[in-house]
This record gives structure tokens, sequence and C-alpha cells, in this order.
């Protein structure tokens, strides 16, 4: 009679269950076989178990063994089907019992790569699986020792983590005597964000570090432009010590994400600080957005929650720059294939800098001119249009470079971004940061007065600005008269919000 064990498959960042059959016939000729569109780390898993089993000292069928992977419409991939393949092979030939007195294999969910000497190695996704277990219900997850800390984030199940396979079968004997890993006390775990720069330590540039303060106070998109050396990449490397920290929900939420990647950093369990992403220009869409046969996250997924890092953005492919534009508006990316399509989330902060000119600055005259249109000519205007802030970071005279350092620091800009986000979270719930609001959401949340309604009036007719363009100027009014407490925009925080839209005057 076939034996059945549940372990998970990720599809994007859930894991749904699939269901390990094993059917061991002794009286056929010995083959061992695994069916359910397996790719082949997985049909490879035949050859670690035996070696494994063997190994440790248990033993491998001798007749014919077939090992279904359920649902069989859905590709599996990766090596961790290993440790539920082998505890089912156990089962089947009788070596653990299910009334044993340990651990029932019908309550619990089992994942792990399995070494050839029976060590249990890590794998991806160990917190979705968490999550899956007990949304069926099922009393405990066993898992790798490794991903032990990271599944048992997860409130309401009982996680065991496993060195090797004989701890596995000392389990559901009964023989070892092991307590669940004890779930850590996430609200005690996050902590403010930690970067290696701090604001004070940027000579001059005070323009910037407002519109730096506005986009983290509203979770705006930013893009800084300015010649080679005017502090540009310095300053996105502070960012995150302005932003607000991360709440246990965002927390686990990233970390799930950065675990179905395999992100996850060694022996941490957990996300404490937002993610800062920081692609190279060279990177490939299917890089930046996600992609392959199955369907992984890319750097927008990775930096959810987060910022995204841009650096010298026209030297990146068009190709690449224009996969951004949905993402930008919609805060997820689908990818789609042909046996499935998966969702994955994206709702992140893009920062980006840019020279004028590919040479580092700008040449007088009307050459220069004409040489950074045809820089700028490399971002399409439909992605600019979905960037809230446009900022020019100039160079920074001498006296300023030479002088002891007397500007706003990290501390301040971030006592700023605080207060703003608390004005919002009282006025639309602490999920929703003022550059996620619809337009119908701005005409009863951002009201303005006369005179701001008319200088609006005025920059969009006189800088013939898009639909777009509009609502980005709204939002960025919003934040800014949350900066200030105003819970009407006034006519200098739209004339504020409009010199931000720098690129839309030049090109």
């Amino acid at each position: 009679m076939p034996t059945r064990v549940r372990s998970f498959l990720l599809q994007g960042v859930d894991a749904s269950l699939c269901e390990i059959e094993v059917d061991v016939d002794d009286s056929a000729m010995e083959k061992q076989i695994i069916v359910g569109l397996p790719d082949t780390a997985v049909r490879e898993s035949l050859e670690r178990v035996r070696s494994a089993m063997g190994n440790a000292g248990y033993p491998f069928p001798r007749g014919k063994a077939v090992v279904n992977l359920a649902p069989a419409d859905i590709r599996k991939e990766g090596p961790l089907y290993d440790l539920p393949i082998a505890v089912g092979m156990l089962m089947a030939q009788g070596v653990t019992r299910d009334n044993a007195g340990g651990l029932d294999p019908k309550r619990s969910l089992f994942a792990g790569e399995l070494a050839l000497d029976g060590r249990v190695r890590p794998i991806r996704g160990a917190i979705a699986a968490a999550v899956l277990a007990r949304q069926q219900g099922l009393e405990s997850i066993v898992v790798p020792a490794d991903n032990a800390g990271e599944a048992a984030v997860v409130e309401g199940i009982d996680v065991f983590g496993v060195r090797t396979l004989t701890e596995v079968l000392g389990l559901l004997s009964g023989h070892l005597d092991a307590d669940p890993v004890q779930a850590p006390d996430v609200g005690a775990m996050l902590q403010n964000t930690a970067s290696p720069v701090d604001f004070g330590e940027v000579r001059g540039q005070e323009a910037v570090k407002r519109a730096i303060v506005i986009a983290a106070a509203g979770g705006h998109n930013l893009l800084m432009l300015g010649p080679a050396g005017s502090g540009k990449t310095m300053m996105a490397k502070a960012l995150p010590g302005v932003l607000p920290p991360l709440s246990p929900d965002e927390a686990i939420e990233i970390t799930r994400i950065f675990s179905a990647a395999g992100e996850l950093p060694p022996g941490k369990s957990l996300i404490t600080s937002r993610p800062v992403r920081t692609p190279h220009h060279t990177a490939s869409s299917p890089a930046i957005v996600g992609g392959g046969v199955v369907p992984r996250a890319g750097e927008i997924s990775l930096a959810h929650n987060g910022v995204l890092f841009l650096d010298e953005l026209p030297e990146f492919s068009r190709d690449v720059l224009e996969t951004l534009r949905q993402p930008m508006e919609d805060h997820v990316v689908t990818i789609a294939r042909a046996h499935a399509s998966v969702r994955f989330p994206a709702s992140f902060m893009l920062v980006a800098a840019m020279n004028p000119t590919p040479r580092g600055d700008l040449a007088p005259g009307e050459v220069g001119r004409r040489e950074m249109e045809r820089y700028l000519g490399r971002i399409s205007g439909p992605l600019l249009d979905r960037v809230d802030i446009h900022v020019e970071a100039p160079a920074v005279p001498w006296k300023q470079l030479s002088a002891e350092p007397t500007g706003t620091t990290s501390e301040q800009m971030r006592a700023q971004v605080a207060a703003a986000r608390d004005a919002q979270a009282q006025r639309q719930g602490p999920a929703l940061t003022n550059a996620r609001l619809s337009g119908k959401e701005l005409d009863t949340r951002a009201p303005m007065t006369d005179d701001a309604r008319a200088l609006l009036g005025e920059a969009i007719n006189g800088l013939g600005l898009s639909a777009r363009a509009y609502d980005k100027i709204r939002r960025v009014s919003r934040t800014i008269a949350d900066l200030v407490g105003n819970d009407v925009i006034q006519a200098d925080h739209i004339g504020e919000a409009v010199g931000y839209r720098l690129l839309d005057r030049r090109v």
C-alpha cells in the first residue's frame, strides 16, 4: 500500500501542498522512478536518497519503487524532496510506524536536501512552508536545522530542526525527545535601519536632502541629476538611515521573498531592516524583474518594502528600464509562463542617479545642452513621468568641501519622516503612503486652497504636464503639507512640488 508524506512546492513566494506518494513492490524487478513533472534536481533525488539511507544504516527498497509528486501537472524543482522521499520509503518498508509514539507523519510536513552521508542541508522557502503547514492544520514541520529559526518565525506551528536523517527517524519513532524550536520575538528583533553613511557627513546638498526627506516621508520615487562627484551615490547609501523601521508583518513578508529566492543570509532567520538593492547597469531584464523556467523573484521584488537604487540610470538597457513601468504603478509583477503565471510583490521606492552627460559633467553652451538632451533621451518619457521627484545635485564648491560638516543629519531627517508618516497613518492607515494614493483618494485626502489649485492649473498648462504628472504633483504636495503639519495643501506646497518636475521642464 502506498505511503504518503506531505511536503511543499514554491510558486513565486508562496507555498502550495505537494504530496509525495511512495509505492514499493518487493516482488517486482528492482527499479526506482519519480513521476509528477520532476526537474533534473528532483530526478537525481533517488541517488542521493539511496546513498544517504545506506550510509545512515537504513535499507533501500530492493524491488520496484515508484515515487509520485502530486499534483502531477505542476513542475517540481530543487532538492527539497530528498527528505520526504526518504521518509516515505522508510515508512513503506515498515522501518517507522505511524503509532510508534513519536512525531505523527500524517500531521507533519517534511522538507530538506540530503547529503550522501545522511546530513540534512538547508533549502529555499522554509518560512513559506511553515505558513502552508499552519494553513493546512498540521501540527508540525520538519526542516533542516539551518532553516529552523526562519520557519519558527511563523506562529501556531511546531518547528523541528534536524541535522541528519537519523534524527528524523528518532523523532518519528519517539526515541529522540526533542522540543520544537522556540519562536523568536519578532518585535524585539526589529530595529531602526542602519546605514553606513550619515547625512551629516554629506557636504552641502541641502536641497537634495530636502527632496530625500520628502521622498522617504511619502514613499515617492526619486531621481538625482548632477555631475560626477557631487555625492549622489553617497546620499543614496545614507537613505536607509531615514526610512521608518519595519513592522513585524513587513519583516516576515520580506523574509519570505528572500527565502524563496535563496537570498536569505546564512544564520539569519528574519530580515530586520529595509532592503536596499543596487543592481549593476549590465543586469538583464529577468535579473531585474524576475523570470526563469520556474519563475523566481528579481531585484524589484527583493527590494519590496525597501529601495531599488539604479546608479547611472541611462546606462541601463532601454528594455530593462521599460520593464519597470508596470511594477512602479501596480506594485506587483506577473511572470507568465506556459504552465502558470506567478505574481511577485514589488512595492519598492525607486531611487536613481545619473550624470548630465556620458562624460560626467556638462559642457558649456549649446553643445553641452544638446549632449545632455541626447543622454537624457536614453530614458523614455513615460518612465520619467513615473518618477515623482527630479532633483538637481550640483557640484559642491571647494569652500563647502573643505569646511566642517554642519548640514542636516540623518537623525534630524528621520524625525521629520516619522512625523509625516504618523500623519499619513492617522489619515489613511499605516499601509497606505501618499505615493500610493489613487486619483479618487487624492480628491478627498489632499484638499487644497483656491490659490494652490490655481497655481497647479498654471503649472500643468504652462509646462504641458501629463495627467500622471498632475497626480504625482498632488501626491508630493500632500507629503510636503504633512511635513509641516498642514491638513490642507497650500500654494507654496504646490510650488515646491512643481519644482521637482525638473526633467519635465528640460526635456
